[in-house]
């Protein structure tokens, strides 16, 4: 199979529901200028954003998640993100991620758990190869 089988575009625009931030657990990566970026908006400095949001995983941190699966920074209210305008790069790329992207059924079971793919805005090969 092609490498680039999406080579007409995939569509997704965000439906602002949360599922990508709640649910199985994993790993949300966060580099230093992602926890300054974060801990700013939340108005603490980075030891105490790290006290409270991020794990050490090996040598990597990740944000904590909540027993449930959700998202530290998910808000259990609103299930808004607390810092959706600085969230990391890994948030930010979904739902063209490497692991979604490998072959049309990775795709599929990707618009399983999201409602905004397959939805809305067209985006070009050339566009998710660049995300």
């Amino acid at each position: 199979m092609s490498r680039h089988w999406y080579k007409e575009g995939l569509k997704f625009s965000c439906t602002g529901c949360g599922c990508c931030c709640a649910g199985e657990p994993g790993y949300v990566w966060v580099d230093k200028a992602e926890i300054k970026a974060m801990a700013e908006v939340l108005g603490c400095n980075v030891e105490e954003f790290e006290r409270q949001f991020v794990r050490a995983v090996g040598i990597r941190k990740s944000l904590v998640e909540r027993a449930n699966g959700d998202c530290v920074l998910l808000d259990a209210d609103t299930r808004k993100c607390r810092v959706y305008e600085v969230r990391p790069r890994q948030c930010r790329t979904w739902p063209f991620w490497p692991s979604n992207l490998a072959s049309p059924a990775d795709w599929s079971e990707a618009a399983e758990r999201c409602p905004g793919c397959n939805q809305g805005r067209l985006y070009s090969a050339d566009e998710i190869r660049s995300i």
